[in-house]
């Protein structure tokens, strides 16, 4: 599963518009992602330009 550094998260929402299955969140200043839709294909963790997302 996709975990999230919230400490390196600038809450640019790149992870939620290539999200396929719609499981990522960007509410007020949290990214949230919904482990039940996740499929987790990592292409958040690829995304991400502050390297916030880690994928197991």
């Amino acid at each position: 599963m996709v975990k999230i550094n919230h400490k390196k998260c600038g809450y640019c929402g790149a992870c939620v518009g290539v999200c396929e299955k719609m499981a990522i969140n960007l509410m007020e200043h949290i990214i949230v992602i919904d482990e039940e839709k996740c499929s987790n294909c990592k292409l958040c963790v690829i995304v991400c330009p502050l390297n916030a997302l880690e994928g197991e």
